[in-house]
């Protein structure tokens, strides 16, 4: 007994307890010896029905993640007492898998009489919350403790979200003013319809304009205008409109990306009915398309960063609740697109406005909404041609720009790009006339090199700036395109036919290895459909169709694809994705690691395997059909 008190007296936080506490102690402890490599609790799964006191030997503690990796990993010695964080604040199970090592011997103290000292001794309990505070500052530790509060939680999805069309929302009725009516009728009509918004109609009763409330405040009031004026002076003339078949999200991202508050309902060719932003997100209120509006809200780049750090969440959960990846990919790129907006408007606040009228486009994956959770930056910059005198100002304001903009998305989460496709890069930003010649090069010289540059840059979309100026680009490329050169071509084909399907000669599933795990590459798997696709796109010159799934339709509509192998290779592509955005979204939430596009196979299930072999097997079939018909050869 002796032994014993001399020991707990050596023991944090049996040591701050006095002598005679000790001995009723001693008296209640048991003596437990281990084998080697005994595994002795399971995080989560056991109940802890005391704490241990290792009196010889050590106890090795850590979480699994999902691939069964250590992680938090410790190493605990003679002295130290297990159990005591898990009993008091984590339901009595235990937090960590803990195994007793070599020559491991414990005391055991019942967890009824550790409650006991708990509540009878403050700094006893005190030790406990204590040391659960110090582990929490330990990136691992708190990652695996928190219980993950599901994203349903706090923005459970409308079940008709993704199903519901816009007819089956009670829009408003049009209420309008002809172009000629004064400022002050036009109010007057919206204070008697009780309506936020007034469209403007010509002559020929033609819907032209609208005004808001805003408008009213910001153009009339605030400049003190005169309420006779026409209401043409002061009304919007962005009339954006929806049919009324499309779903409810695609009303709400057209919103988000165009920056409109009020759609227009359209059935054949006639406006039926308007809606407001604001009734489309009050409808779905627990939908995480809600969620963009609070990006837009954030006020600085710290709370951008804590909004992308949340985009895993909904992932996970739109693909839980069988949502299409195409449209994952569109929530994920509309958020993607509303963060970068808010970072190039913060950028011109801080340096001023721009000296020259510019387009702020993406490219790649982001180029064609098809952002997943591993992300870089991949943008450019053009700009309006300006006079000599001029171009040294405006391409040093352009530089400093972009290089502010990709330091602040960088911050982010949107890395940096290893290949320096970036606007940051002087190569990536020019004038518009510049940009027509780098893309007369990459067509006239047919190079390997020149292609790659060309399908990247093909792979574009403008997110900020003047429109006009990608518009005149398109066209200038169509016209390129229109001459003949079947060299260019053939390297674009073989672009494409770079990266195949990871298939045995036996057809079986390629891989290889990482930290001892069999996995393959899941983004090198669908490149070749991306590829494929892209060729196609551009030989029929199909500019307005941004993503694969939109460019697959086109090349069914024009009949370069049959109704057979659009399903295949629309399917094949979104099985994919949808795999490759689950994995990723896995990775972040349940293993506090970085997305990557490895997937480890023993992770999938015989289904999964089975269905990636026949998609495998499609893409192979296709790349032959690509092989053939651009370079006439197998």
């Amino acid at each position: 007994m002796n032994d014993k008190l001399t020991f707990l007296k050596t023991v944090l936080p049996f040591s701050l307890l006095a002598d005679d506490v000790l001995l009723s102690i001693i008296t209640m402890l048991q003596e437990v010896a281990y084998e080697r490599d005994t595994l002795i609790y399971q995080q989560e799964q056991s109940k802890m029905k005391g704490i241990d006191i290792i009196l010889s030997g050590e106890y090795e503690s850590f979480f699994y993640d999902s691939t069964d990796a250590k992680r938090a990993l410790e190493l605990h010695h003679i002295g130290y007492c297990y159990g005591g964080i898990s009993i008091l604040l984590n339901r009595k199970r235990s937090l960590k898998t803990t195994i007793a090592k070599k020559g491991t011997t414990t005391l055991f103290l019942p967890r009824k009489e550790f409650r006991q000292l708990c509540l009878a001794y403050e700094p006893f309990f005190q030790h406990f919350i204590s040391l659960f505070g110090i582990k929490m500052l330990e990136e691992d530790f708190a990652h695996f403790y928190k219980k993950h509060t599901t994203f349903e939680e706090s923005y459970i999805a409308s079940e008709q979200l993704y199903s519901r069309k816009i007819e089956a929302v009670n829009y408003k009725e049009i209420v309008s003013c002809p172009i000629h009516q004064p400022i002050y009728f036009a109010a007057a009509q919206m204070a008697k319809h009780k309506v936020s918004c007034l469209f403007v109609t010509n002559n020929e009763a033609k819907i032209i304009g609208f005004v808001t409330d805003i408008t009213l405040r910001d153009k009339v009031i605030a400049l003190q205008r005169n309420a006779a004026d026409p209401i043409s002076s002061v009304m919007d003339e962005n009339i954006i409109s929806i049919p009324k078949t499309a779903l409810v999200y695609e009303a709400v991202l057209m919103m988000f990306r165009t920056k409109i508050r009020y759609l227009l309902v359209e059935d054949e060719g006639e406006f039926i009915g308007f809606l407001s932003r604001n009734r489309l997100l009050s409808e779905q209120a627990q939908s995480p398309l809600v969620f963009i509006q609070s990006v837009k809200l954030a006020l600085n780049t710290k709370e951008l960063k804590s909004k992308w750090e949340k985009v895993p969440q909904i992932v996970a959960q739109l693909l839980g609740r069988g949502v299409h990846a195409e449209i994952v990919n569109e929530v994920v790129t509309v958020i993607a697109d509303t963060i970068s907006l808010k970072v190039i408007e913060e950028v011109i606040e801080e340096i001023g406005d721009a000296p020259a009228k510019f387009v702020y486009i993406v490219l790649g994956s982001e180029g064609r909404k098809e952002q997943t959770l591993k992300t870089d930056q991949d943008n450019a910059i053009i700009y309006e041609d300006k006079a000599n005198e001029q171009r040294d100002e405006v391409r040093a304001y352009f530089l400093k720009f972009a290089s502010l903009v990709s330091d602040k998305l960088n911050e982010i989460g949107f890395v940096y790009c290893t290949g320096d496709f970036m606007a940051s890069n002087p190569e990536w930003t020019h004038s518009l006339s510049h940009w027509k010649k780098n893309y007369k090069s990459w067509i006239d010289d047919a190079l390997p090199e020149s292609a790659i540059k060309f399908s990247t840059m093909f792979d574009c979309r403008a997110i900020y700036g003047e429109m006009a100026i990608i518009d005149e680009l398109r066209v200038f490329v169509d016209e390129e395109l229109q001459k003949p050169n079947e060299k260019f071509f053939v390297f674009l084909a073989k672009n494409a036919l770079q990266y195949e399907p990871p298939l045995t000669f036996f057809k079986n599933i390629k891989t290889y290895k990482v930290e001892e795990k069999e996995v393959f590459d899941i983004k090198k798997a669908m490149t070749p459909i991306v590829d494929l696709v892209r060729v196609y796109a551009l030989q029929n010159r199909i500019f307005k169709k941004e993503n694969t799934g939109e460019r697959l339709k086109a090349l069914r509509d024009l009949e370069v694809f049959n109704e057979t192998q659009f399903n295949e290779l629309m399917q094949s592509y979104y099985y994919l994705m949808g795999l490759r955005l689950k994995n990723q979204a896995k990775q972040i939430i349940n293993d506090n690691k970085s997305p990557q596009n490895s997937i480890e196979l023993d992770s999938l299930t015989k289904i999964e395997k089975v269905t990636l072999k026949e998609i495998f097997k499609t893409i192979l079939s296709f790349q032959s059909g690509i092989k053939l018909k651009f370079t006439g050869s197998l």
